[in-house]
């Protein structure tokens, strides 16, 4: 049972959300762990649309006695946990209870189910309630699920990022090929003891093999001992982001995989990222017993 939290220290895109979609579907097919990938994101939510089309709003049925409450679908995500927080009615197995099935015992999302909008000081203070549960959401999944993923919005508070990040078992900090932001990484570095923790894994998401800034040369200029992890940039994954069908590409991808096809490279770098966290997960935890 562990946390495996996907961050990046910048608020730039960095391909973080698409990456742990990638890998955490990748994990439920090929490996036989139970996973939930929570979001922390105040904005649209990019997981969701990985894995759904967008509910259209249903309309209220009115009757003469009012609302019909039956058509009436009860709040899911951590605005619906979060109320059972409130009524101190929260145990690890009542978490799926919010969750979305994405494959059946391998794979359930926790959306976050919130908005950006903070025009009065009631949905501010709503917000920053939302955040400030984050921490025990994901300490009490930690005991029901194998693997729980965390997608790390830059907007949570720092307080609330840093206890997250601090109760990881594993980091996937995400970077960019640029060299500006390569540069911010090593300055950062010096500065904060928990990049150069063994728990923190690098990643390029949306990466090009192509580009002079590859992983091997990173990893050269980041004096990375380890080769630097990539999801490269896949034509066929980011269009099945944007579909709701990143399940059904990579269950294509297993039935199809073919090391001639040009989409193999994709498949290839995902799993080594998949096998990378797995195996230092393990190491850390050998470590510690």
């Amino acid at each position: 049972m562990s946390v495996i939290t996907f961050w990046n220290n910048e608020n730039t895109e960095t391909g973080k959300t698409l990456s742990l979609a990638a890998i955490a579907t990748h994990m439920a097919i090929e490996h036989n762990n139970r996973i939930l990938v929570i979001s922390t994101t105040d904005k649209k939510d990019r997981l969701e649309t990985c894995f759904w089309e967008e509910e259209k709003k249903a309309k209220l049925n009115l009757g003469i006695f009012g609302p019909n409450t039956k058509s009436l679908d009860t709040e899911s995500g951590i605005k619906g946990l979060g109320k059972m927080f409130r009524s101190n009615k929260i145990t690890p197995e009542i978490i799926t209870n919010y969750t979305k099935v994405v494959f059946k015992d391998r794979l359930e999302i926790l959306s976050s189910n919130q908005k950006a909008r903070y025009d009065t000081d009631a949905m501010r203070s709503e917000n920053l309630r939302l955040f400030g549960l984050y921490p025990s959401v994901i300490e009490a999944a930690s005991h029901y699920y194998d693997r729980v993923f965390v997608d790390l919005d830059y907007n949570i508070p720092k307080e609330s990022r840093d206890e997250i990040l601090k109760n990881s078992d594993i980091i996937v900090l995400n970077l960019t090929q640029r060299l500006s932001s390569l540069k911010e990484f090593l300055e950062t570095k010096e500065q904060n003891p928990l990049l150069k923790s063994p728990k923190t894994l690098l990643l390029i998401g949306r990466y090009d093999k192509y580009s002079k800034y590859n992983s091997k040369n990173i990893s050269r200029f980041l004096k990375e001992k380890n080769h630097i992890l990539t999801i490269p940039y896949n034509t066929l994954f980011f269009e099945a982001a944007e579909e709701a069908a990143v399940p059904d590409l990579f269950l294509r991808f297993k039935k199809f995989y073919d090391q001639d096809d040009r989409n193999a490279f994709f498949i290839e770098e995902v799993k080594r990222a998949t096998d990378n966290i797995i195996y230092r997960l393990q190491e850390i935890q050998a470590n510690i017993l």
